[in-house]
């Protein structure tokens, strides 16, 4: 059995004290943290759901699947979804009153801790002033000159509401600016559910992609190419296959929608030369990454400039927001200043923004991204030793405040190395962990998050509840 750890960490040289309950800065003078007070034997011995299963059967009849978004409905892993009633700092807790060390943080927004007392009072005073202009507003300049200066690939910048409106802007805008319509996907990369990204790659090494969900036309993927993460061979055979008609490269960095998957060097690197060499445009996917594994995000952890990228999640300071930006002759197609049309009725929402200026001026401090190496490094470790101590075959890896494991040997390169993992015992584990007050995402292949508020005191007790449900799955 083993358990292998991919990362990097940088330690810090600083203490916490148990007598505060929340973290208002991420300078190493401000950081506090939070007591546990409740044991591990004592959360599990009064864990129940019974207000969670009833909200959730009233929400069946009312959503599809008792959810606005599939993953919540807990059908990877098995069990009563829980309904949450609050959230703060590294916490969240249930109608029914658990609480919970949260490692999913909104599906990463909250980097800076759940409802920031900062950016709750700068809220409040944006509210004052209303809710949404369908005008512009200065708080657009702000947080757009913010990003600009941070991402090293962007010179001008189009904010939208959601990851997937950012991702269908980008592929648009690609295809306008090469006057080419096919493009490159890779497995297990997620990029919103707009119809050309729900693609399932074939068995062979790329094939043409065919539509993943029922109601998407053939049509609308027809175009759609598809290759392994991390095969640049597969790649260099489909600009051969498709010569001259391929405008744009678009991948998830750091992959996150099947788990936590780096690149390979000679991948990530390879992508520049042959989008350069072919005509085409690299996209890179930071809806997850952006602000996450940097403040310039995966392309400044990486040391690789994209031609276009988009943004989501962090930057709206977990408010509803997305982002395209890239090379100013690029993004000058884009309407009004040029012919490719996109738009949006809340799109630069000044709470939106407000929450996004904030989040961000938190994340541009010094530390901040030693401390989230350093707390990812120790949880990421230590799960994975636990595994091995308790004989479980476990891999992963971490960046920043971004992570994941697997229940498999490893290593895990692409989608078909994540599909080996034992989802069986992984749903066991999940189960497991969220009666011992540990939050962590409803599925094998879902990265976790950390973020400022988690403390060294939450960081150990996840382990040993780690520990403790490895010991009897």
């Amino acid at each position: 059995m083993a358990a292998t750890l991919t990362g990097s960490g940088i330690a810090l040289g600083f203490s916490c004290s148990p007598k505060f309950s929340k973290r208002p800065s991420s300078s190493s003078s401000n950081r506090r943290c939070i007591k546990m007070s409740v044991s591990i034997e004592e959360k599990t011995k009064n864990f129940t759901l019974q207000k969670s299963e009833e909200a959730f059967n009233a929400a069946k009849n009312l959503m599809p699947g008792g959810v606005n978004s599939p993953v919540r409905a807990f059908k990877s892993v098995g069990g009563q979804p829980v309904v949450m009633d609050s959230a703060k700092g590294s916490r969240l807790r249930d109608i029914d009153g658990n609480e919970y060390v949260d490692y999913v943080g909104s599906w990463g927004p909250a980097i800076i801790g759940h409802a920031d007392d900062e950016v709750l009072a700068a809220l409040a005073e944006t509210m004052k002033k209303g809710t949404s202009f369908g005008a512009p507003c200065l708080l657009e300049n702000v947080l757009a000159e913010m990003v600009i200066s941070a991402v090293p690939s962007i010179e001008m910048v189009r904010f939208v509401n959601s990851g997937t409106e950012a991702c269908m802007g980008v592929l648009r805008l690609a295809r306008a600016f090469t006057g080419k319509e096919k493009f490159i996907k890779f497995e297990g990369c997620y990029h919103g559910h707009a119809n050309s990204f729900l693609v399932k790659a074939g068995s062979g090494v790329a094939t043409l992609g065919l539509p993943d969900s029922p109601g998407v036309p053939k049509s609308a993927t027809s175009d759609t190419l598809t290759a392994p993460y991390n095969d640049i061979a597969a790649v260099e055979k489909l600009f051969e296959a498709n010569k001259g008609e391929i405008g744009a490269i678009i991948l998830e960095p750091v992959v996150g929608n099947s788990g936590f998957i780096t690149p390979k060097p000679e991948f990530i690197n390879g992508l520049r030369q042959i989008s350069k060499d072919n005509g085409a445009l690299l996209i890179f996917d930071e809806v997850m990454t952006g602000f996450r594994l940097a403040y310039g995000g995966a392309q400044e952890y990486f040391g690789i400039t994209p031609d276009l990228t988009t943004l989501g999640k962090i930057i709206g300071g977990g408010l509803p927001v997305g982002a395209y930006g890239g090379r100013r002759d690029i993004m000058e197609m884009v309407a009004p200043a040029g012919p490719m049309y996109q738009a949006g009725t809340l799109s630069g929402n000044p709470l939106a923004m407000t929450a996004g200026i904030h989040t961000l001026k938190r994340l541009s401090q010094p530390g901040t991204y030693e401390y989230l190496d350093k707390i990812t490094k120790e949880l990421t470790s230590g799960i994975l030793e636990a595994g091995k101590k308790t004989g479980h075959a476990m891999c992963g890896g971490y960046i920043s405040g971004m992570f994941g494991f697997f229940f498999t040997e490893g290593p895990v390169y692409d989608f078909s190395d994540a599909k080996k993992s034992d989802t069986e015992k992984f749903g066991k584990f999940f189960r497991g962990m969220l009666e011992e007050g540990v939050y962590l995402a409803p599925s094998q292949f879902e990265a976790g998050f950390t973020s400022l508020a988690h403390t060294a005191e939450d960081i150990q007790f996840t382990i040993a509840a780690a520990e403790k449900v490895l010991s009897r799955i």
